[in-house]
C-alpha cells in the first residue's frame, strides 16, 4: 500500500522505521517541529531526518488543518495513513482521505489509557500490564476500533523507561501486523469496550510533587515512573527543592503525620504516608536515594543526617 506516515519523537521514528523496512511504499511524511517541551524533548529520535535520509518527501506541521497540506496529501494518493505519537487533532476530511482510513498506534492497552504519558500514568496506578494498539481513526481520540494489540507485563521492579523500551519494541510488529489485515481486504475490527474507556492528560510539574497523603506503595511507583530521564518526582525539605531518585515500601508500619522524617530502615529513611498515616497501620516510604537543590545526588542516609521535620509539598 501506498503510505503517509503522521508522527513524532521515538515512537513516530520506530514506525517509519517499521514501514520503510517493509513491503509498503511511505510516499510522505508529516511531523511536528522541535519542541522544548520538557517530556518532548525526551526520546526524541526525529522523524524528518529519518524520511529525509530515505528521499521521503516531508512536512512539518504543528497542527495538519491547512489547504496547502490537504493538497499535498491529496497528491501522495495514499492507500492509508498511519499514526503514531501525532500531538494534535487530525480533521475528518485529512483522517478519512486514504481510501482505508488512517491507522493511529498508541501506546496502551486500549480502550485504557488514551491520550496522553500512558505508561507513566499506568505505572503509578499499578497495572499488571501495558501494550501497544493499533486502531482505526474516528471521531473520538483514541476510540476507534482496534486492528491489532499486544501486551508486555509490568515486572515489580519497572521504571517508565523499562515500559518505554518494552513497549516501543513492540511498535513494528503490531504496525505491520495491523497493515497486513487492511492490505487483505478486512474491514471488520474489534469494537472499544467504551465502559472501559479513560482518557489522561499530558504531565505537568504538580503530576511529580509529592503528596504524602498518597499510600506508599502508589508513591514507590510514582519515583519510578519519573525515573530518568524522565523529570523526577520531588518534595521540599526546609524550604528547598528535593528530589527522590528510588524509594521502597517500607517494612515496618509507621503512624504520625504524613511526610514526617521517621525512622532510619535498612538502606533508606522513612517518610509517614498515607492518608490515615495516624492509625499506625500504614507502610511508609523508605527513601533511599536523593538529589538536592544544586544537583547533588547522594543516599538519603547521608542526606537525613538526623531524624525528625517534615517532608512538604510546597516550600
Amino acid at each position: 500500500m501506498r503510505v503517509v506516515m503522521f508522527g513524532y519523537q521515538t515512537w513516530g521514528h520506530r514506525t517509519l522505521k517499521a514501514l520503510l523496512e517493509s513491503e509498503h511504499d511511505v510516499v510522505m511524511v508529516v511531523t511536528h517541529p522541535k519542541s522544548e517541551h520538557a517530556y518532548e524533548k525526551i526520546w526524541s529520535d526525529s522523524v524528518a531526518d529519518l524520511a529525509e535520509e530515505h528521499g521521503v518527501p516531508v512536512a512539518i506541521r504543528n497542527r495538519p488543518d491547512d489547504d496547502e497540506l490537504f493538497d499535498l496529501l491529496k497528491a501522495a494518493d495514499p492507500d492509508i495513513i498511519v499514526a503514531n505519537n501525532w500531538r494534535t487533532w487530525i480533521p475528518p476530511h485529512i483522517y478519512s482521505l486514504p481510501r482505508h482510513g488512517t491507522l493511529n498506534i498508541h501506546d496502551s492497552l486500549l480502550p485504557k489509557y488514551a491520550g496522553f504519558s500512558p505508561l507513566i500514568w499506568a505505572l503509578i496506578n499499578g497495572e499488571s500490564e501495558v501494550g501497544v494498539t493499533a486502531h482505526m481513526m474516528d471521531e473520538v481520540l483514541d476510540a476507534g476500533d482496534i486492528v491489532d494489540q499486544r501486551a508486555v507485563t509490568v515486572e515489580p521492579a519497572d521504571t517508565a523507561t523499562d515500559l518505554f523500551h518494552k513497549t516501543v519494541d513492540l511498535i513494528a510488529p503490531v504496525t505491520i501486523g495491523a497493515l497486513a489485515r487492511i492490505a487483505a481486504g478486512e474491514t471488520e475490527f474489534t469494537p472499544q469496550d467504551r465502559s472501559q474507556a479513560s482518557f489522561f492528560h499530558k504531565r505537568a510539574e504538580d503530576d511529580i510533587r509529592i503528596d504524602w497523603n498518597w499510600p506508599a506503595d502508589r508513591l514507590e511507583r510514582l519515583v519510578r515512573a519519573q525515573s530518568a530521564p524522565y523529570p523526577s518526582a520531588f518534595t521540599f525539605h526546609r524550604g528547598k527543592r528535593l528530589e527522590l531518585l528510588s524509594a521502597a515500601v517500607s517494612e515496618g508500619r509507621y503512624g504520625g503525620t504524613p511526610g514526617r522524617i521517621f525512622y532510619r530502615e535498612g538502606a533508606g529513611v522513612v517518610i509517614v504516608a498515607g492518608p490515615d498515616a495516624f492509625t499506625g497501620r500504614n507502610h511508609g516510604l523508605a527513601v533511599t536515594r536523593v538529589r538536592t537543590e544544586d544537583g547533588r545526588e547522594l543516599p538519603a542516609t547521608e542526606y537525613f543526617t538526623s531524624m525528625g521535620g517534615y517532608l512538604t509539598s510546597r516550600p
